[in-house]
């Protein structure tokens, strides 16, 4: 018997648990919505109309991070954990 009511009291403490949740959730999409996150801030008095930064892309430039190691001096043959290695 002592089982049956210790399940209960588990099941009724799960439910008002997912209730909760559910009202708080409602609760955040409302404040949510009531907040407008787009709207933008006022500019202050005498600064540019476009201050972002541009950044502009070098086609010269190879992408993807630089090597911290020069290719020279690293060995060509297989000293690594694999045979494969280079």
């Amino acid at each position: 018997m002592e089982t049956v009511a210790l399940i209960a009291v588990i099941i009724v403490a799960i439910a008002v648990g997912m209730r909760w949740i559910h009202l708080l959730n409602a609760q955040h999409d409302a404040r949510i919505a009531a907040y407008h996150f787009s709207d933008p801030l006022p500019r202050p008095p005498g600064l540019a109309d476009d201050t972002r930064l541009h950044l502009t892309v070098d086609p010269a430039t190879p992408a993807g991070p630089a090597r911290s190691w020069p290719a020279a001096g690293r060995s060509t043959g297989g000293t690594g954990a694999h045979s494969d290695e280079t």
